[in-house]
């Protein structure tokens, strides 16, 4: 379906149309999350050339989705790709759900709209692998700048205002958020007004998070980017569209086969074919169009375009293992959920932070093998790895469309994981039991505590990925 650019309203929540759409285009961009809305507005912004923005999922007018609160609701129904990881030994057999953003926005349309910027140390050493200093924190703070809208205290050398990026902290944040900060400052760990500013170039901190909330709305980086100019003639934005593969003259990619509300379609690109659909089915794409490991390729019948190993392999994830503490009484939840952040060492000797403490003002279940009940009222700091050392691999189960991709995690297959998440586990209970928070809670009900070797089990047990999936009440909608 194509959305209506010519409706007067487009800007705002632009309408759906059962019309057609031409056939070739300049320039084709496959997937309209976080990157691909990106591409796809830069590219179509001067007017010059045609752009066909490809998405798999539907709209973005889901109440779901523009209410803040009811993000969860989103993760597991069609809002979701719903992906599965194959059995991981490391998690004593689990299969870890794997959500991922399916509709106008991607990730950012499902997420917990926390503004999230990288460290100074991950930038600097992306620039000397690289060997290229436009790589740099120094760089890429211009970026940034350029990037954001930034409504909090004006810091020139490392925000920026203007741009398409609307970024805010919560204005009264919850008890819950304060006490975090508290905790924090109690046992030496810095505490900074953000989170994205000074405290991304150091050793870490606390802070209040920044959001992507907007008057109570969520602003996906589709709104942001691609919304504005819906108005545009030569901006196509084509929804219910599943990429399939890549058409070829020879070894150049010409354009994409498309099922377009399940109608099989051709689109040709003059310039330049652009894959921006995940870690997942990016690589499921490619392989299935003959670009990927040769012997994986020949196993399924796929005839090889181009061999190259690297596709599918080096899978990285983000671990995070829930800790939870009961309420004295119901406590509010504000914004997305998630008002306080952390960045911390699991380790002295480390340059950077190596650990990610997300709190969510509510309490979220374990998974069902660690055998613990979350309390009817809490909260949940979520404390997990942020430089994860293991890797994972893609492989295909077929060549067809519909054949799953078989996701292989590896997860906490490295002992450096293991060691970083048993100081994460710590640090988020030596938080969570602090004095900060005992006019809040009554105690805490995940993991309490155990041996070591009771905490690597609950470690193995308890492990999701940050794209984690929650139990929701049947009755209420709301999590539990």
């Amino acid at each position: 379906m194509k959305l209506n650019i010519d409706d007067k309203n487009a800007t705002e929540n632009p309408a759906i149309a059962q019309r057609g759409v031409g056939d070739v285009f300049d320039f084709i961009v496959c997937g309209a999350g976080s990157s691909g809305s990106v591409v796809a507005a830069r590219l179509a912004e001067d007017g010059n050339a045609s752009v066909l923005l490809l998405e798999a999922g539907g709209d973005d007018a889901a109440e779901t989705v523009t209410n803040p609160g009811q993000w969860p609701l989103n993760l597991g129904s069609s809002r979701d790709w719903s992906f599965v990881g194959q059995p991981a030994p490391g998690l004593n057999g689990r299969c870890l759900p794997l959500s991922m953003g399916k509709g106008l926005g991607g990730g950012s349309s499902i997420n917990v709209m926390v503004w999230a910027r990288g460290h100074k140390g991950d930038w600097d050493h992306f620039a000397a692998e690289a060997g290229d200093d436009a790589w740099g924190y120094q760089s890429i703070l211009g970026y940034y700048r350029r990037i954001e809208d930034w409504r909090g205290v004006p810091d020139p050398t490392r925000r920026g205002v203007g741009g398409p990026a609307y970024v805010a902290q919560p204005q009264s944040p919850q008890p819950v958020a304060e006490a975090l900060l508290n905790a924090a400052s109690a046992i030496g760990i810095p505490v900074y007004d953000t989170p994205n500013g000074e405290m991304m170039e150091g050793p870490g901190g606390a802070s209040i998070a920044e959001l992507r909330i907007r008057d109570g709305k969520r602003e996906s980086v589709f709104a942001s980017y691609v919304r504005p100019l819906m108005s545009r003639p030569n901006l196509t934005v084509l929804t219910d569209a599943l990429v399939t593969r890549l058409i070829f003259d020879g070894q150049r990619v010409i354009g994409t086969e498309v099922l377009v509300d399940g109608q099989r379609r051709q689109f040709s690109a003059r310039c330049e074919t652009i894959l921006s659909l995940g870690a997942i089915n990016t690589p499921k794409v490619l392989m299935q169009s003959g670009i990927g490991p040769e012997e994986e390729l020949q196993l399924h019948g796929i005839p090889v375009v181009q061999h190259l190993p690297g596709v599918g392999r080096n899978h990285q994830d983000y671990l995070a293992f829930g800790c939870t503490w009961a309420y004295r009484k119901p406590e509010g939840v504000g914004g997305g959920g998630c008002e306080a952040k952390l960045y911390w060492k699991s380790a002295s000797h480390l340059g950077q932070p190596d650990i990610l403490q997300c709190q969510l003002e509510f309490a979220v279940p374990s998974p069902i093998e660690t055998g613990l009940e979350p309390p009817e009222h809490g909260w949940t700091m979520f404390t997990g790895l942020a430089q994860p050392k293991s890797r994972g691999r893609l492989r295909l189960s077929g060549p067809n469309t519909y054949d799953p991709i078989l996701i292989q995690p590896y997860s906490l297959s490295e002992p450096e994981d293991m060691a970083a998440a048993l100081a994460a586990v710590d640090l988020g209970r030596e938080l969570g039991n602090g004095d900060a928070f005992t006019p809040l809670v009554i105690g805490e009900t995940a993991p309490g505590a155990r041996d070591r070797s009771g905490m690597i089990d609950f470690v193995r047990r308890s492990a999701v990925t940050l794209r984690w999936r929650l139990v929701l009440s049947s009755e209420s909608g709301q999590p539990i």
